[in-house]
């Protein structure tokens, strides 16, 4: 079975319906489902900016880079 991403939203009462068509050829087969929050994206283009904005200068460390190895040799092409 391919795997089946659906939205969809919790009623007012608490509870979430879902009717998934998967097809005939994948009847009796057991499946497995996940529920989880899908995060909020109403945030508008300047909420956006200054939360991206928020993250300059918050690194507390060093930045270091590490030996990079030796560079291989190749035979020529031609």
């Amino acid at each position: 079975m391919n795997r089946l991403v659906v939205k969809s939203k919790v009623g007012h009462d608490g509870m979430l319906h879902l009717d998934l068509a998967v097809g005939s050829e994948e009847a009796d087969k057991e499946v497995q489902v996940t529920v989880e929050s899908i995060p909020p994206t109403n945030m508008t283009q300047d909420e956006w900016r200054q939360a991206i904005l928020g993250t300059a200068g918050q690194w507390q460390g060093e930045f270091q880079r590490p030996d990079q190895g030796e560079y291989e040799e190749r035979e020529p092409l031609s």
